[in-house]
C-alpha cells in the first residue's frame, strides 16, 4: 500500500494519519479538507471559544511544525465531490482526481437546517469556528437569544449565554429535553439546572418558521401561532452526516456511510468518527458516535486495520463510548451506548450538591452510565463493567458492594 487518502482533516482524519506514521507507513498520505484551515477541535467551539477563554489560535490540534513532521499531502480547502470504488479515485471539487490504494471517510457531519429564509442576519448553527466567532459576537448582555432544540449543543451555548447576560429561550418539540438520549429522570434534572440559572425552557413545542425584517431575524413563530422575539437564532436540531459525495459510488450510506466492526465500508475503504456507522461488537448493534473522543480511537483502529497484511490480522473496533459536557458548574460525563435503553436506574441524586449518578440497561446488561459532578474514579469503575458486559443485576450488585 503506497498511497493512502483521508477525506476529511478534522480530529478523526489527523488521528488516522499520526497513527499510520506511528505504526511505520512510509507511503503518501492526502489529506483533503474542506475547510482553509489546519485540523482544529471542535468541542470548544460551543464553550471556551464562545465564552471568550480560549482565543482561536489555542484551537489546533497539532503546530505547524508537528503536521510538517507527519510529511503530509495536506490539502485545506479542497472538497471531494465523488468516489469510484472500482478505480479507486476520489473526484475533488476543480474536477481533478486522487488516486489511493486505501481510503479513509472522515467527512463528519453538518448542522441539520430549518426550512426558511437563507442568509437572515442572526439566524446561526455552530459547527465550524467561523460559526462561533459569528455567534459570539452577537451574545451581549440584554440581547435575546432563542436556541431551537435542548441537545447538549443547544444546552452548551444556552449556558454560556446565561454567563454572560443573554437572554435565552430555549425551544424543544419533546415533552422533556434528552429524554431518549439519557432517559425522563436525567433530562429533568439537567432541565431543573438550566431553569436555576434563568433559561426559559418550553417543551413539547413546534417551530413554525423563523422570522426577519430587512434581512435581520426578529423572532421565532411557532406553530400555535405564538411568536417569540429574538435577535439571534441558534438553530440545535441535531447533525446530517456529509455522505452527498457517495451517493454514486456503490456504497452503503445510511444515516452514515455503513461499515462493519472493522470500520470497513468496502476493501480498502474504511470510515472514522462522526460520519461512520459501524457495527460495535461490544454491544451488539450498529451506531454513530459523534464524540471527540471516539473519533480519535476510531483513527487509531482503522489505521491498523489499513496496514493489516492479511485480513485476520484486523482487529474489530468496539470501544465503549465516551462524552463528556459542561454546563454552568457541571461536569457531564457519560460511558458507554444509552441510547435506545430499556431502563435509567437512579443510583444516586443529590440534586443540592450536584451530583447525579444513573446507570442504563439494554436487555438484561449495563449498557451504560451517567455521572455529574461524579468522581472520574468512580466512573472508570462502572466503565470496566460495561467493557465486560455484565450482567444488569450483577452489575448493581458489585458497584453496591464496593
Amino acid at each position: 500500500m503506497n498511497r493512502i487518502v483521508i477525506v476529511g482533516a478534522s480530529a478523526g482524519g489527523l488521528a488516522t494519519a499520526e497513527a499510520l506514521r506511528r505504526f511505520g507507513y512510509e507511503g503518501a498520505i492526502t489529506v483533503l479538507g474542506d475547510e482553509p484551515l489546519l485540523p482544529y477541535d471542535r468541542p470548544p467551539l460551543s464553550k471556551q471559544i464562545l465564552t471568550g477563554e480560549w482565543q482561536p489560535d489555542r484551537l489546533p490540534l497539532r503546530g505547524k511544525d508537528d503536521i510538517d513532521a507527519l510529511k503530509l499531502d495536506l490539502r485545506p480547502g479542497t472538497r471531494a465531490t465523488g468516489l469510484d470504488v472500482a478505480a479507486r479515485t476520489v473526484t475533488l471539487a476543480d474536477g481533478s482526481r486522487s488516486a489511493y490504494d486505501g481510503l479513509v471517510v472522515a467527512t463528519g457531519v453538518r448542522p441539520r437546517r430549518l426550512p426558511g429564509p437563507e442568509g437572515v442576519a442572526g439566524v446561526h448553527t455552530l459547527r465550524t469556528l467561523d460559526d462561533a466567532l459569528t455567534l459570539k459576537a452577537r451574545l451581549l448582555a440584554g440581547r435575546r437569544l432563542v436556541i431551537v432544540g435542548a441537545g447538549f449543543i443547544g444546552a452548551e451555548v444556552a449556558a454560556v449565554a446565561r454567563g454572560l447576560g443573554v437572554d435565552v429561550t430555549v425551544l424543544e418539540t419533546a415533552p422533556v429535553p434528552m429524554a431518549l438520549a439519557v432517559g425522563e429522570h436525567t433530562g429533568k434534572w439537567l432541565a431543573r439546572s438550566h431553569d436555576d440559572h434563568g433559561v426559559q425552557l418550553r417543551t413539547e413545542v413546534s417551530v413554525a418558521g423563523v422570522l426577519a425584517v430587512g434581512g435581520e431575524v426578529t423572532g421565532v413563530a411557532l406553530a400555535d401561532g405564538s411568536v417569540i422575539p429574538a435577535d439571534d437564532v441558534l438553530i440545535a436540531i441535531g447533525s446530517v452526516p456529509n455522505t452527498e459525495w457517495l451517493e454514486s459510488s456503490g456504497l452503503t450510506v445510511d444515516n452514515g456511510l455503513v461499515c462493519d466492526e472493522f470500520s470497513a465500508a468496502a476493501p480498502g475503504v474504511y470510515a472514522v468518527g462522526d460520519v461512520a456507522r459501524w457495527h460495535n461488537p461490544l454491544f451488539g448493534t450498529a451506531m454513530r458516535i459523534e464524540h471527540r473522543t471516539n473519533a480519535a480511537e476510531q483513527g487509531m483502529a482503522v489505521a491498523r486495520n489499513l496496514l493489516a497484511q492479511e485480513p485476520g490480522l484486523r482487529r474489530p473496533f468496539a470501544p465503549v463510548p465516551y462524552f463528556w459536557s459542561d454546563q454552568y458548574e457541571m461536569k457531564i460525563q457519560a460511558y458507554g451506548y444509552l441510547r435506545g435503553h430499556d431502563e435509567a436506574a437512579v443510583v444516586e441524586d443529590d440534586a443540592p450538591n450536584g451530583r447525579l449518578l444513573v446507570a442504563y440497561r439494554t436487555g438484561d446488561r449495563l449498557a451504560g452510565v451517567l455521572g455529574v459532578g461524579i468522581p472520574p474514579r468512580t466512573l472508570r469503575s462502572w466503565r470496566a463493567l460495561i467493557a465486560a458486559g455484565s450482567p444488569w443485576a450483577k452489575a448493581l450488585d458489585t458497584v453496591a458492594a464496593a
